[in-house]
């Protein structure tokens, strides 16, 4: 009986190392896979020169390498390349460099830029009440839901979208960099970051445990603002203290100097930028959702009381011709996409052709901008400010161009050039003046959001 059981049990074994095995590199599947390596002497140099060199210097086409064409038929004037040094604020630098040409053509300066640091303090001080509110909601659900998990992933950071500006700027202003200029926390975030999101995930476990135990409404508000005293006041050290109300002049390209003026930060907005932010809407091209719907995203907004982040999905053809009627009208546009795809550091283009890889590796890359998205090899990653277009003789777009916020010693004297099939693949997002829609996709605004998690991978932040 006993060396049944014994040679039972090793039948077992064996039966279950073989299913084991099943799907897994066995010795004999390594064998195979090292049959097809090629080993002749061209691959041999390929090897060597592959491990020892940067991929992207070895695969540039020399093609396109040093064609870089600088003309454009539709371009709109601006001033100044801004720079967001080591941080994920490219959606706050592009948002204000798309009304900087506002105040500059109004007071008539050489020169203007908002302060991105007054921004960034109220931008992260109501990202810290948005996660405590969002703990509160969700306090009576386990730690691993779904939701809860997502809010202390992630507590705070400062990547953003448009809808982000819009929420912070309807809500506290904006004003003149020289009133509140960087510090080396608001060149450098990261350390601030890492700080504040321990201190507020933190405090979202003690909002937890207090309604665990049954504390009133009253109490939690207490606790939570608290909490938000504390994250002021590392913002504070960090950044300075965001002024109430501040004296600012300015001299024109002239040399004239005008007299000092009072103004609060909501007053400063409205007197010299005075448009209506909800004048604008966000257009998606995502292929790999239906068309001609808006898109809600849950619980992607800045502030607990303001806006989630909302857009209409197009065909990539009807942003492109909302994009030249805009540049064509002089006015200059929010712009998210890929931006490491195929981007020349040497000469500031992005095209499809910079680099070979396929030819340096001998591969295919087959993959439409729909499959892309779905399997998660592409998403938005970066904003800047669309400012040119060049169009053929039939109007047809060739290339388009960028100002971005990486310095002006980057790319082509700070901006990026885009070839038009660059654009149709890796564009995203662009938000544009809700005049030049047309009157059926003015209408297509009015219908009921499509809802989507705040998780989904297509929605991350932009930095």
């Amino acid at each position: 009986m006993i060396r049944r059981l014994v040679l039972a049990f090793a039948l077992f074994s064996l039966w279950l190392g073989v299913q084991a095995q099943q799907g897994g590199i066995t010795p004999e599947v390594l064998s195979q896979i090292r049959s097809m390596q090629p080993n002749d002497a061209a691959s041999k140099a390929l090897r060597n020169a592959i491990s020892n060199n940067d991929i992207n210097k070895l695969s540039v086409n020399r093609d396109v390498a040093g064609k870089r064409d600088v003309y454009f038929s539709n371009r709109v004037k601006t001033k100044g390349i801004t720079d967001q040094k080591s941080s994920g604020r490219c959606w706050m630098f592009t948002s204000m460099n798309v009304f900087r040409p506002v105040v500059i053509e109004k007071l008539n300066l050489s020169s203007f830029e908002f302060s991105n640091n007054f921004t960034f303090f109220y931008d992260q001080l109501e990202k810290a009440n948005l996660f405590f509110e969002g703990v509160l909601e969700t306090a009576k659900k386990p730690m691993d839901d779904k939701k809860v998990e997502w809010l202390f992933k992630n507590p705070i950071g400062d990547g953003g979208q448009w809808t982000g500006f819009v929420n912070i700027t309807t809500k506290y202003g904006l004003v003149p960099k020289d009133v509140m200029p960087e510090t080396n926390s608001s060149d450098n975030t990261s350390r601030m970051n890492s700080i504040l999101s321990e201190v507020i995930r933190q405090g979202g476990l003690k909002l937890r445990e207090m309604v665990a135990n049954g504390k009133k409404s009253v109490e939690l508000a207490t606790e939570k603002n608290k909490l938000l005293a504390t994250v002021y006041k590392i913002l504070v050290l960090n950044l300075g203290e965001p002024p109430q109300s501040f004296s600012w002049r300015y001299q024109d390209v002239n040399g004239k100097t005008f007299d000092f003026k009072t103004y609060t930060p909501l007053q400063f907005y409205n007197e010299m930028v005075g448009i209506n932010l909800q004048d604008y809407v966000m257009l998606m091209n995502d292929p790999s959702r239906e068309y001609n719907k808006v898109y809600e995203v849950d619980y992607d907004r800045h502030t607990w009381d303001g806006q989630n982040w909302r857009y209409l999905n197009l065909p990539i053809e009807q942003i492109k011709a909302l994009a030249i009627a805009s540049i064509k009208d002089s006015t200059a546009m929010y712009f998210s996409c890929d931006v490491g795809k195929q981007l020349s550091s040497t000469d500031g283009t992005l095209d499809l052709r910079n680099y070979d890889y396929q030819s340096l590796f001998g591969i295919q890359q087959t993959m439409t901008k729909k499959e892309r998205i779905q399997s998660f090899a592409s998403a938005s990653s970066h904003a800047m400010m669309l400012t040119a277009v060049d169009l053929d003789k039939e109007g047809r777009p060739l290339k388009w161009m960028v100002e971005n916020s990486w310095g002006s010693s980057y790319g082509y004297n700070g901006f990026l050039i885009l070839t038009d099939m660059w654009f149709s693949e890796y564009m995203f997002r662009l938000v544009v003046n809700k005049r030049y829609l047309s009157a059926e996709q003015s209408k297509l605004l009015e219908q009921k959001p499509i809802v989507l998690p705040p998780w989904d991978p297509m929605f991350a932040p932009e930095e």
